[in-house]
């Protein structure tokens, strides 16, 4: 549904990266990792049409992506930003609510049915006693869980999350990554950045490793997160440990030398 051919992205007169082919499929979980300034934001921004692209195409539905209008697109690919404040006291009930924007009328109000849709974003993230408190006064995690309800509510065909668990606690990380891995079990293709490689190994389909700008590798996170890969990206000494039951994780090497 979505995919990238022979893309290069950056700002007006600044390329920050190139050569980036990946096809994300229905269903599939895409896990973008890389180090800060690698390049993860600027390339998200551009697959959602907020940059313009510098050579290459991005097509949705087999459509370059320019042809789609701003509506369909947001009608197709739902977007969860990295945490923030808010500028606003909208409760959060409200802010997951305008996920609906894009299936509603210029200055309609929301329907039942986009009430609804809210609501069943909200319980399914477990949020449901936040709803009616102000989001520039919960916590960072709990603005984090609304802005995932938010996209959930658009009901979206592609789900884009931008570091989605960056500012949660070890359970709510283990709710997002369940949930991620619901929401493909429903079809929706999903693309989410991480700086945790085991989050790749966790919850992805395929990896997809970008360090300064360019692929490193994509491919199936048990083939292409590995030791060589993580020192190319972060430049520390890994292992891969296959625990019992045959997950693996990471772990730094200092970590097993004890």
């Amino acid at each position: 549904m979505l995919k990238a051919e022979r893309l290069a992205f950056g700002f007006p007169g600044r390329t920050v990266g190139e050569g980036i082919d990946f096809a994300l499929a229905p269903g599939e979980v895409l896990c973008l990792l890389g180090p800060n300034g690698g390049g993860k934001t600027t390339l998200i921004r551009t697959l959602l049409g907020l940059l313009a692209t510098h050579a290459g195409v991005i097509r949705l539905n087999e459509r370059a992506l320019q042809e789609h209008s701003r509506k369909e697109i947001a009608q197709l690919i739902g977007y969860v930003p990295q945490a923030h404040a808010g500028a606003f006291a909208y409760s959060v009930n409200d802010m997951v609510l305008m996920g609906r924007t894009a299936h509603m009328g210029l200055f309609a109000s929301p329907s039942a049915a986009d009430r609804d849709a809210a609501g069943r974003a909200i319980e399914t993230l477990g949020i449901a006693h936040l709803a009616g408190r102000p989001f520039t006064e919960i916590s960072g995690g709990e603005r984090q869980l609304a802005l995932v309800a938010r996209a959930l509510a658009q009901e979206p065909r592609v789900l884009v999350m931008d570091e989605p668990t960056s500012s949660l606690d070890f359970g709510n990380q283990v709710r997002v990554l369940g949930r991620v891995r619901r929401l493909a079990a429903q079809g929706i293709a999903v693309l989410m950045s991480s700086h945790q490689p085991d989050h790749a190994l966790q919850c992805a389909d395929r990896a997809l490793l970008l360090g300064e700008g360019r692929a490193i590798a994509l491919g199936a996170p048990r083939d292409v997160v590995n030791p060589e890969s993580l020192k190319h990206l972060y430049g520390v000494d890994v292992r891969i440990v296959e625990t019992t039951g045959g997950v693996h994780t990471c772990l730094p090497d200092y970590a097993l030398r004890q």
